[in-house]
């Protein structure tokens, strides 16, 4: 199983998700649980076609973090 690092981001009346390794697919949701379904549905399907089209499947290389700032 590949792990990917995924980034969801708070679009106000929505989530939008996307992972920085596997450009061009995102996602929206609803919800944090929705958009995350959504975006793992997706990268699996992105992933099949890259297969069947010959491709390469991508590396997984970002990693994210939390960092605090004083103030």
């Amino acid at each position: 199983m590949t792990e990917f690092t995924i980034v969801i981001e708070d679009a106000g009346t929505n989530f939008a998700a996307y992972a920085p390794d596997v450009p061009g697919c995102i996602a929206t949701g609803a919800t944090i649980e929705e958009v995350t379904t959504t975006l793992r549905e997706a990268i699996g399907e992105h992933l099949e076609i890259l297969r069947e089209m010959g491709e390469e499947i991508p590396i997984p290389h970002s990693r994210a973090g939390v960092i605090q700032i004083a103030g």
